[in-house]
């Protein structure tokens, strides 16, 4: 049974509640000594690694990354970091409800950091990547000022 989608759905709903809970637009991009990534760009990096990695190479949506920006952008305003978790939401839930069992058991199109591995693998990969990143964005938030 192909589980992705649900779960999937439900971090990146997570997500966008956290992202819309920054108290102000400001705080989105506080850094502070040992804590360089905000939790603006924390979600950038997100949207942008579900739109390389789900999107582009499972779905063949064309998206094309720019994984320095980000981390390097700044003051974007909250509503379109809001906008583009819903966007890669809707293109995560329609690629992903659209594997079958024996799609998840074909190897991932390219390599990954562990090598070669199955489509299945490599989609709990991003998955575990997407929960670590959020939980960061939580504290973030929760811990202004620093």
């Amino acid at each position: 049974m192909n589980n992705f989608p649900h779960f999937y759905n439900r971090e990146l709903k997570k997500l966008r509640e956290e992202i819309a809970a920054y108290p102000s637009e400001e705080s989105l991009w506080l850094t502070s000594g040992q804590v360089k990534n905000s939790g603006g760009n924390l979600s950038m990096h997100l949207v942008g690694n579900l739109n390389t990695y789900i999107g582009a190479r499972l779905g063949g949506t064309g998206y094309v990354r720019d994984r320095p920006f980000e981390f390097a952008g700044r003051g974007i305003p909250k509503a379109t970091l809001i906008a583009s978790i819903d966007d890669v939401t809707g293109v995560v839930d329609r690629t992903l409800s659209g594997l079958t069992e024996a799609d998840l058991e074909k190897e991932y199109p390219e390599e990954t950091p562990e090598g070669r591995v199955s489509t299945g693998h490599f989609l709990l990969h991003l998955a575990m990547h997407l929960s670590y990143h959020l939980g960061q964005i939580n504290y973030h938030r929760r811990l202004l000022p620093f």
